[in-house]
């Protein structure tokens, strides 16, 4: 993740924070399939991040704000949430799989049902997102 912006356009800015190739698919997996430890983010990624990346970009999107760790004991895994910033991001990640169904119509089946819903579902989603995260 880039600290210090290289210009001022919003879009060059978000792309900075979450451009790279994994974060938005991190914040995916929190946000849509409830995967929330790092075990879990790593054994299950369907497109395969190593341990290294995924430490990396979890520690980047927890100093960015994106997601907050839970402290737990010695020898117990850490739970991933969302922020609110990380919320923010849900609508952004509809609209990406709505575009990647219309680039490649035989991923369209793995979109989350809820976007299928409109504005309502999307609402429905958030506001559980919220309860479950913050």
């Amino acid at each position: 993740m880039i600290t210090t912006p290289r210009s001022k356009c919003p879009i060059n800015r978000a792309l900075e924070m979450l451009g790279d190739q994994w974060s938005l698919l991190i914040l995916r997996d929190i946000a849509m399939r409830d995967r929330r430890s790092f075990r879990e983010l790593l054994a299950r990624s369907d497109e395969g991040i190593s341990a290294p990346v995924l430490s990396r970009r979890l520690a980047d999107l927890t100093a960015a704000g994106f997601l907050r760790k839970s402290e737990v004991g010695r020898g117990k895994q850490g739970r991933y949430s969302l922020t609110e910033r990380g919320l923010e991001v849900i609508p952004v990640l509809v609209e990406l799989g709505r575009l990647g169904a219309t680039i490649d119509p035989s991923t369209a089946g793995n979109a989350p049902a809820f976007a299928a819903e409109g504005p309502d579902g999307l609402e429905d989603r958030l506001r559980s997102l919220r309860e479950a995260h913050l």
